[in-house]
């Protein structure tokens, strides 16, 4: 299809961008000459993008919440990307929230008069007796869209293939860990997969063709498979032996998502509306759309094959644990306990370097995932274990690549908040905590070829569970701290001019707290 970016309102509006398929999105966008206006609700987390600098990209702060914010970053745009979704940072009540950001929406779109809503929806029959709550509220949410009188263009798909995709980490991790399956009904329900190449290929079609504005459609792959077919598919791709399933006639979507919870990186939280959604036909109804914007659609064997290639390639673009807000804590940036609100209670540790901050940058750069964290790595595998047994995300996540770190990607179970080579990197935990929890590691150049390591950790209790938390572990972070400044000098080449010795950082009584 020839390129043909809109002349009146040349400036094209992807929220979320910082999710699955918005990330992936901006650059086809920018690579086909449009400019783009991206929405999140973190700054840092956008410019640490590959597209984060691109001269066509603008970078503005948003949230489906907040009307106001929504009506400045429509402003200009004839074309927007709906491409939110609240289950991962709203969890539970994430119905109500797509809700309220999609009237949001639809008023911001209509005071700014945009001429087309592009939204990426779920496949499925609404009126099927199983209809999950998820799948009703993707739904919900484009009818929300259309009550507004700004043309509205619906994508429905079911699973979406790719390297990073909630649903494909699920298939991968069932398959690679689970020989043997216990598995419900829904293991036989039909569905027709799409691949994120397809996916991207629909949304930017819709922008260029003028035939789609208004109108609802549902888009998959060539091929309509068993959830069954797709586990021995994946195994075949892989070199696994195909999965042998014992099928019981009950096994709710509660305990299917723990199970999933249990053996993948994907939390309960987010498992159980995707396993609620497998107990009907998500199937094509309709093939209009591939009139009307063909391509070369992608079969379920090659886009398995593509996603194990990025994966083992470490080029895994975006990610599902992408998703959701930063929330830097701003008792981080401050060290008063009065202002914080509770105290801070901190434990610290510093060595002197022989060598360069750029020789022991890499080192630090690539802690945790399958490089571990350099000392006492069964301790670090006991404290995964029981993050995920409370309902925690564990150290199922990994990281994205070993070489490459950016703000806001998960590592692990931390979040990554800021990182700045070759000095330094911060990571907020997101296990489960009775508070909150970061740890910090910098490195300070002293002179031309010796340099300063410190690992810090810092910690805001949540009343009596807090502080017995913290205190019955210090043995422990001691011991560990000690030990991963040893192992992350020595696995850079370096060595130690003086052994690593505790430290109390200075309480600030005076600072501005900063939002990112």
């Amino acid at each position: 299809m020839t390129h043909n970016p809109q002349k009146k309102y040349p400036t094209v509006l992807v929220t979320g961008a910082t999710g699955y398929v918005a990330g992936r999105l901006v650059p086809l966008l920018l690579e086909s000459g449009y400019r783009v206006r991206t929405m999140g609700r973190s700054i840092e987390k956008m410019a640490g993008r590959s597209w984060g600098h691109h001269p066509m990209v603008e970078l503005v702060k948003g949230d489906i919440m907040d009307e106001n914010s929504l009506k400045s970053a429509v402003s200009g745009c004839g074309t927007i990307y709906y491409l939110v979704h609240s289950m991962i940072s709203q969890k539970g009540r994430y119905r109500n929230a797509d809700r309220k950001g999609a009237r949001n929406m639809a008023r911001a779109a209509a005071a700014n008069g945009a001429e087309q809503i592009i939204y990426l929806g779920g496949l499925g029959d609404i009126t099927h007796k199983n209809i999950s709550a998820h799948l009703a509220s993707r739904n919900e949410v484009g009818q929300l869209l259309k009550k507004g009188p700004v043309p509205v263009t619906i994508l429905q798909a079911a699973m979406i293939l790719g390297s990073g995709s909630a649903s494909f980490e699920i298939l991968r991790y069932l398959t690679e860990r689970l020989p043997v399956m216990v598995t419900p009904k829904w293991v036989r329900m039909p569905t027709q997969p799409i691949a994120i190449t397809n996916v991207l290929g629909y949304l930017k079609g819709c922008l260029e063709n003028p035939e789609t504005r208004g109108k609802t459609f549902d888009i998959g792959g060539p091929d309509v498979l068993t959830y069954q077919d797709l586990f021995c598919l994946f195994a075949k791709q892989v070199g696994l032996p195909a999965p042998l399933m014992i099928r019981v006639p009950v096994l709710t979507p509660r305990l299917s998502s723990l199970w999933i919870h249990l053996v993948t990186p994907v939390p309960a939280a987010i498992a159980r509306p995707l396993a609620e959604g497998l107990s009907l036909p998500t199937v094509c109804r309709e093939n209009f759309i591939t009139r009307l914007i063909p391509q070369e659609l992608i079969t379920c064997k090659e886009a398995i094959r593509r996603a194990v290639d990025r994966i083992r390639q470490e080029q895994v673009d975006t990610c599902w644990t992408d998703a959701g807000q930063i929330v830097y804590p701003e008792w981080a940036h401050c060290g008063d306990s009065a202002y914080a609100g509770g105290t801070i209670l901190q434990c610290g540790y510093r060595a002197p370097v022989n060598g360069s901050a750029r020789k022991l940058w890499p080192a630090v750069h690539k802690v945790g995932g399958q490089t571990g964290y350099y000392a006492a790595d069964l301790l670090w595998q006991i404290r995964g274990l029981m993050d995920v047994v409370t309902g925690g995300v564990g150290l199922n996540r990994g990281r994205r690549s070993k070489d490459r770190l950016q703000v806001g990607d998960a590592l692990d179970f931390w979040r990554v908040l800021d990182v700045k080579p070759p000095s330094k990197l911060l990571l907020l935990a997101e296990m489960r905590t009775p508070g909150q929890a970061l740890l910090e590691i910098r490195i300070d150049p002293i002179g031309e070829t010796l340099c300063q390591i410190t690992l810090l950790s810092r910690f805001l209790p949540k009343g009596l569970p807090g502080m017995a938390y913290w205190y019955i572990l210090y043995p422990f972070h001691q011991y560990i701290f000690t030990r991963m400044l040893r192992g992350m000098v020595k696995a850079a080449g370096l060595d130690l001019t003086a052994p690593p010795r505790r430290f109390t950082p200075k309480i600030s009584r005076s600072c501005t707290p900063t939002n990112t």
